[in-house]
């Protein structure tokens, strides 16, 4: 179900330790404005720390009872959920 009057916010293709403060500054801001959709389709390389980074930011909109979802997640950064054994984890958060 997508999230209606939502903040868009799009992950570059590659996430790692260099991109990660932008990227939590980028959802802390979308999250302070209300309900936030995470477009994962360009992810090519995703490191583990930004995975925890986004179930982070999920239970931050949770906590502040505004939605959070992640769309059009790319094979790459499925495969890395998947082998970190993260599935159920971000199962209420993927939206296909």
């Amino acid at each position: 179900m997508a999230i209606s009057n939502s903040i868009s916010v799009a992950l570059p293709a590659i996430i790692d330790l260099d991109t990660l403060d932008t990227i939590r500054d980028r959802l802390i801001d979308a999250i302070g404005l209300g309900a936030v959709v995470v477009d994962a389709s360009a992810v090519e390389r995703v490191s583990t720390n930004a995975l925890f980074l986004l179930v982070s930011a999920a239970e931050t909109a949770q906590v502040q009872q505004t939605g959070f979802a992640i769309q059009n997640v790319s094979a790459a950064m499925s495969v890395a959920i998947e082998r970190l054994g993260l599935n159920a984890r971000f199962s209420g958060m993927i939206e296909q």
